[in-house]
């Protein structure tokens, strides 16, 4: 081949490569703009959310990380927060999802230890072991647990997404802001966000099964079934 082929193929790749990257760019602007305005009228602050509704089933905590046997300080406002309306009568059970995918990695089993230890009665404590994602917990929330109509509590950047995932299962819900502790949220958690909310909307329309299925629970009944 000669020089001059080569240069053109190169050229040639590299207008592919640019094409491509406009296509993605574009994407991702479509998708957060489609979840972020679908979303912004369900989303509330600690001290914006007046007064709780009829017939909510529950409180769905996020997992974001344990360190050992105590969550991460993002963990423990959600935690904080889902308290505080558990007990102000905003709803009778809280879902605990997060991972525990492994028997030396589990987030839910921290999650409920924290909630009992600042008065939540153990029966009013579920948690999901595959809520391995945010899709997932969502999923698993409609067709494991029955849930039809709930409050949805994670970080600021994360509400919109969750919220989506959440409202195309079915569940009726609001989504309440952790209340920040003190940490600064690093440009890492936006830039992780801006993909997986192109990547959730996808998933939200072709509804891959998630990980793991397993029996249907109540959430209505006893959170010790969910005990493991």
């Amino acid at each position: 081949m000669t020089k001059e082929r080569v240069k053109k193929a190169i050229k040639r790749i590299l207008v592919y490569f640019l094409i491509a990257g406009v296509v993605c760019a574009l994407f991702l602007a479509i998708a957060n703009t489609i979840i972020i305005t679908s979303t912004s009228s369900m989303i509330y602050t600690l001290d914006e959310i007046s007064s709780p509704e009829e017939d909510c089933d529950c409180i769905i905590v996020l997992g974001c990380g344990v360190w050992g046997d105590s969550p991460t300080p993002f963990l423990s406002d959600r935690l904080d927060t889902a308290i505080d309306l558990y007990k102000r009568g905003f709803a009778p059970k809280i879902l605990m999802s997060g991972d525990h995918g492994q028997s030396d990695y589990d987030e839910v089993n921290v999650m409920r230890r924290y909630a009992l230890e600042r008065g939540v009665p153990s029966e009013d404590i579920f948690m999901d072991h595959a809520g391995f994602s945010t899709y997932e917990t969502m999923i698993r929330a409609d067709k494991i647990f029955g849930i039809k109509k709930a409050i949805v509590v994670t970080q600021a950047f994360h509400l919109a997404r969750s919220l989506y995932d959440c409202r195309n299962f079915g569940i009726e819900c609001r989504g309440v802001e952790a209340i920040n502790s003190g940490y600064v949220v690093l440009p890492k958690n936006y830039v992780r966000e801006t993909v997986a909310r192109a990547k959730d909307l996808i998933w939200c329309i072709i509804k891959p099964a998630p990980t793991y299925w397993g029996a249907e629970i109540d959430i209505h009944g006893n959170g010790e079934v969910t005990l493991g």
